[in-house]
């Protein structure tokens, strides 16, 4: 009988494994392997404790030096517009395990939609303002006004929206 329950526990738990991987996983070592641009960027992409469908968890393990902020975003957007024909409820965003901020699901979809056809910029300068905290509060502002003042307001989001999500702990070894 034990035999029995730790077989099934053991064909469970690989039932598990593969869909991530199958579902997830494989499709962010296609986009790094693919892109020359993205090598040197460890990202581990899976379903939120594994089993839930809704949430995406995409967690960065390394990013090499010689790589920028936009390198990972880049790794981020390539894998929205794999993904596209999906929906989602949020996106978790991860260092090293540890969730730091979430995007929602139908902003990640619509990356993907338009990945290839927006211009990256904006998109880009757009990131920070759709990026909530864990509790659902928005992360970032929204900016109005002039185009000059918003841009340089958004781009400064951008850096510390990374800074906050892996930059700092990349720095300090933690």
């Amino acid at each position: 009988m034990i035999r029995k329950v730790l077989v099934i526990t053991i064909l469970a738990i690989s039932i598990i494994f593969s869909w991530n991987y199958f579902s997830l996983q494989k499709n962010i070592s296609e986009i790094v392997e693919s892109d020359s641009r993205n090598t040197g960027i460890s990202v581990y992409s899976h379903f939120n404790w594994f089993i839930n469908p809704n949430v995406i968890v995409f967690d960065i393990r390394d990013v090499s030096s010689e790589k920028s902020p936009m390198d990972v975003s880049r790794v981020l957007l390539q894998l929205s517009a794999k993904l596209k024909e999906n929906e989602y409820e949020s996106i978790i965003l991860s260092f090293k395990g540890k969730p730091k901020f979430m995007l929602k699901g139908d902003f990640f979809k619509a990356t993907g939609l338009e990945y290839g056809t927006q211009n990256p910029v904006y998109t880009l300068r757009s990131l920070p303002q759709n990026v909530y905290n864990l509790d659902g509060t928005n992360a970032f502002s929204t900016w109005t006004g002039g185009l000059l003042g918003v841009l340089g307001k958004q781009m400064e989001d951008l850096s510390e929206f990374h800074k906050q999500w892996y930059v700092k702990n990349l720095v300090s070894g933690s």
